[in-house]
């Protein structure tokens, strides 16, 4: 079949690129323009026309790409026409008049190129998350892992993985000869230099799905404390509903932002007291949730009512900022146990220190962001494949060492199969769908 989609942007823009890829390419091509081919990969003018009635739709460029030097290995072609709303519908009305042509799905240009081996399934990835990478930070990240540095590793780890099961069988295959040695001790080594190498890897913070996916910041801490203002000063916009009766947030407020390039979701959330309203004790509970999963607090306080014991003790014992708001209304100095917290002193009607605050938390992401390592996992479906195949390592170096070489191939098998899984090497159909269905439709 012959799919094709809008691969630009909806909405009004310049310039619009249709995109038509599959086995019937070439003759929609020459229907739409009346025309032979033209040279491949070369921007031609063109007249494009309805297919049924040869009315005029619009003039612009054509790409025609032969397969397989295609983005998708097929024949494909790319059509650039002026991006008013009538007109694209319009070239796409007509393409669906073609009984050999369907709308495509998403992601299914991409994963037609995985599919017709042109990239691997980490660089699908990829571009998935280079097209959504709203800060410099994501699209670094993105642009290393399209270099193809994690799929080259994982391949590394699953090559020395292949050889050492390749030892195993040929016992399994020739039990009556005894494996040299050395051979035995390779296969414990190179195991357990895998092992290493993949614990290595999974120790790294997560800091490349916190990338990806935006660090986690909580607003939290008693009523009253001014955390809603906080979350409206950082946004410079009114988010969340700011109200001097107490209790005024029941439910998480989230807003993304983009401080200095780092991707961020900061959540205001209800304010934390003992309550009898059971909306407002249901909101106190996602607040404590939100809390803990985290990747910093803001725990907002009072500077005229600081009471650090009880949760509050418990919110500011690891990554978390302690932001003592109203400091106009202070009038004498802080308790010095204070001082053993990271702790900012700020007044947001005034606008007073909110620049320091902000550099603290910049400098959390710094040191959250610092790695002497390439980033490997950006995802959890990455992690998960590694920690299945540590477990899968584990069970074969029990079993290789009581010899047990038949379940011990086993366990090795299934090793492989989990690296295999992240960069596309085995029969991956039932993880396709979920990846692919997260691209736009046209990419």
């Amino acid at each position: 079949m012959t799919i094709y989609a809008l691969s630009s942007g909806p909405g009004i823009s310049g310039v619009a690129v249709v995109r038509i890829s599959g086995p019937d390419s070439s003759n929609v091509l020459k229907s739409l323009t009346k025309h032979e081919l033209p040279s491949p990969r070369v921007a031609t003018l063109r007249k494009i026309n309805n297919i049924n009635t040869s009315e005029l739709i619009d003039e612009g460029l054509i790409l025609w790409f032969p397969g397989p030097q295609s983005y998708t290995g097929e024949d494909m072609v790319e059509i650039h026409i002026h991006g008013g709303k009538a007109v694209v519908e319009a070239l796409l009305n007509t393409l669906s008049n073609v009984k050999s042509c369907r709308l495509a799905d998403p992601g299914e240009f991409t994963k037609l190129a995985f599919l017709n081996g042109k990239i691997s399934l980490l660089k699908a990835e990829s571009i998935a998350d280079l097209i959504s990478a709203e800060t410099e930070i994501q699209r670094l990240q993105a642009v290393k892992i399209m270099k193809g540095k994690s799929s080259e590793k994982f391949n590394e780890l699953r090559e020395k993985l292949l050889k050492i099961l390749s030892f195993v069988e040929a016992k399994i295959d020739f039990p009556d000869e005894d494996l040299p040695e050395e051979n035995l001790k390779k296969i414990k080594e190179d195991s357990w230099n895998v092992l290493h190498e993949i614990k290595k890897i999974l120790n790294d913070q997560k800091v490349g799905e916190i990338i990806r996916e935006g660090f986690k910041i909580a607003i939290v801490g008693p009523t009253n404390a001014g955390k809603s203002s906080l979350l409206n000063n950082l946004s410079n916009r009114e988010v969340a509903i700011v109200s001097e009766i107490a209790g005024t947030t029941r439910d998480v407020v989230e807003t993304h932002l983009n401080i200095d390039g780092y991707p961020v979701i900061i959540s205001d959330t209800a304010g934390i007291r003992d309550s009898k309203d059971e909306i407002e004790k249901k909101g106190i509970k996602l607040s404590l949730k939100k809390a803990e999963n985290a990747d910093l607090k803001l725990v907002v306080v009072d500077a005229k009512n600081i009471d650090l014991s009880g949760f509050l003790n418990d919110l500011l014992k690891k990554d978390a900022i302690l932001v003592i708001n109203k400091s106009d209304l202070l009038k004498e100095k802080l308790d010095s146990e204070i001082s053993k917290f990271s702790h900012v002193l700020i007044s947001l009607k005034d606008n007073l220190n909110i620049d320091k605050l902000i550099s603290k938390i910049k400098k959390h992401f710094e040191n959250k962001f610092i790695s002497e390592e390439d980033i490997l996992i950006t995802r959890e479906r990455h992690r998960q494949h590694l920690i299945q195949c540590v477990e899968h390592l584990k069970n074969f170096s029990d079993k290789n060492e009581k010899k047990d070489f038949d379940k011990a191939a086993e366990d090795l098998r299934l090793a492989t199969r989990q690296l295999g899984m992240i960069v596309g090497k085995v029969d991956v159909e039932e993880i396709l769908g979920s990846i692919f269905n997260d691209f736009c439709i046209g990419k």
